[in-house]
C-alpha cells in the first residue's frame, strides 16, 4: 500500500499540530470575523431596514458554494500526484482564493459584489478546510485523534475571538478588517505548508463517486446526519446572535457585548476540548461525550428560551463553549473512524464537510420563518435545542465507534 493511503501509526509531534493549529486558526478566523461582525455591519449599511434577509441571503448563497466545493476539492486532492504532496498545494490554492473574495469584500458597494465576494471566500476556505480536514486521518494514528481534534475546536473558537477582536479593536472599519483576515488567513496556510511534511501519491486511486450508500456504510450515515443536525443547532444559536443582543437583549453596545460573549465561549470551549479529548483518547470511548456534548449545548440554548437577558446570555456563552469543546474534540475522531476508503479520505471527509456548510444555507431560510411565525428568538433557540437533542440520537446508532 503507498504510503499516502496507508493508516498512521506513528504518533504526530507537537511542533506539527502547532502548525497545524496555526492554519486552522487562520481559516476558522477568515470564516467566523466576518459572519460575526464584518457581513452584518456590511448588510446594515448597505440596507438597514432589510438587513436580516441581505445577511441571509449572502451567508446562504455562500454556504452553497462552500457545500459543493469542499468535497468536490476533496475528490481532486485524493488523486493529486505533485511532488509537492497532495494536500498542500490545495492548502495555498484555498488561502489565496479566499484571501481575494476578502479583498473582493473590502471594495463591495452593493450586495450584488458582497455575495460574489463572499462566494470567492467560501470557496477557497471550503477548499482549505478540505485539505486541513483530511491531513489528520493521514497522519495521526486513532489514539491520537481527539487531542487534535481538541486542538482544531480551540483554533475554531479562538478564530471566532480574535476575530471578533481583531476588526473590532486591533482594526478599524470594514475594508481594513477584511484586508487583516486575508493576511492572517495565507499567513498561516503558508506556514503549514513549509513547515510540515505532506505525502506523495504515486499513482491515482480509482475513481470514486460521491455517493456513499447509506446502506452499505450506516455508520457514516448515522455520523453525517448527526454532524449536520449538531452545526444546525450551533447556526441557531449563533449567527443572529449581534442582533439579538441588539433587538432583544437592548444591550447598550452589541459588538461590545457579543465580544464578551465570545471570550467567555472561548475560554469554556478551549477547557472542554483539552479535558475531554484527553480522556477521550484515554478511553478510547467517543460516544458518551458527544451525548454529554449535546446535552450541555441545549441546556445553554433552552436557557434563552426561558429567561432572553443580558445575564443568561453571560452564563450560556460558556454552557454552549464547553459543549461545543467536548463535541469538536471527540467529533474529529469519531468522524475519521467512520471512513469508508483510506484512497478517498478528503473526498468522503468533504461529504461530511457538507453537514458543515448546508446548516448555513438553510438556518437562514429557517430562521426568517422562525423568527416571523414561530416565537422569535424564543423560538430560533428551542430550535436549536431541538436539532442538538436530535443529534445525539443519530450518534448513537453508529455502530463500530464506542
Amino acid at each position: 500500500m503507498s504510503e499516502a493511503l496507508a493508516e498512521p501509526v506513528v504518533p504526530v509531534r507537537r511542533g506539527w499540530m502547532a502548525w497545524l493549529f496555526a492554519a486552522n486558526l487562520g481559516l476558522w478566523l477568515a470564516i467566523y470575523a466576518p459572519i460575526q461582525v464584518l457581513l452584518p455591519q456590511q448588510a446594515a449599511l448597505l440596507d438597514g431596514a432589510d438587513k436580516e434577509f441581505v445577511f441571509g441571503l449572502v451567508t446562504g448563497v455562500g454556504a452553497a458554494v462552500s457545500l459543493l466545493v469542499v468535497p468536490l476539492i476533496g475528490f481532486l486532492s485524493d488523486r493529486t500526484t505533485s511532488r509537492f504532496g497532495r494536500r498542500h498545494p490545495w492548502t495555498v490554492i484555498g488561502a489565496v482564493v479566499g484571501a481575494a473574495g476578502l479583498g473582493v469584500l473590502a471594495e463591495a458597494s452593493s450586495v450584488a459584489v458582497m455575495t460574489i465576494g463572499w462566494c470567492l471566500v467560501q470557496a477557497g476556505i471550503g477548499g482549505m478546510l478540505a485539505a486541513l480536514t483530511a491531513v489528520v486521518p493521514d497522519r495521526v494514528p486513532v489514539a491520537q485523534r481527539a487531542q487534535v481534534g481538541g486542538l482544531i475546536g480551540i483554533s475554531q473558537m479562538l478564530g471566532t475571538v480574535l476575530g471578533a477582536v481583531v476588526v473590532t479593536l486591533l482594526v478599524s472599519g470594514l475594508q481594513a478588517g477584511y484586508l487583516a483576515c486575508a493576511v492572517i488567513v495565507v499567513v498561516g496556510a503558508v506556514f503549514f505548508v513549509l513547515r510540515t511534511p505532506d505525502t506523495q501519491l504515486v499513482t491515482k486511486p480509482v475513481r470514486p463517486t460521491f455517493w456513499i450508500s447509506p446502506r452499505d456504510h450506516p455508520d457514516f450515515a448515522w455520523a453525517w446526519g448527526g454532524h449536520l443536525l449538531i452545526n444546525l443547532g450551533n447556526a441557531f444559536g449563533t449567527l443572529y446572535l449581534l442582533y439579538f443582543l441588539g433587538d432583544v437583549v437592548r444591550h447598550e453596545s452589541p459588538e461590545d457585548g457579543l465580544l464578551v460573549l465570545m471570550a467567555l465561549y472561548g475560554v469554556a470551549l478551549a477547557a472542554g476540548a483539552v479535558l475531554f479529548g484527553a480522556r477521550s483518547d484515554r478511553s478510547g470511548r467517543r460516544k458518551p461525550y458527544v451525548y454529554l456534548a449535546a446535552f450541555v449545548m441545549a441546556l445553554a440554548a433552552l436557557l434563552l428560551v426561558v429567561w432572553p437577558t443580558w445575564i443568561a446570555s453571560l452564563i450560556a456563552a460558556p454552557l454552549l463553549g464547553v459543549g461545543f469543546g467536548i463535541y469538536w474534540a471527540v467529533a474529529i475522531a469519531l468522524l475519521t473512524q467512520v471512513l469508508p476508503a483510506a484512497s478517498d479520505r478528503a473526498k468522503d471527509l468533504g461529504v461530511l464537510n457538507v453537514a458543515n456548510a448546508l446548516p448555513q444555507v438553510i438556518a437562514p431560510l429557517l430562521t426568517a420563518v422562525i423568527l416571523a411565525n414561530l416565537g422569535g428568538y424564543r423560538g430560533l433557540f428551542a430550535a436549536s435545542a431541538l436539532a442538538t437533542a436530535l443529534a445525539a440520537v443519530l450518534m448513537s446508532r453508529v455502530r463500530s465507534v464506542v
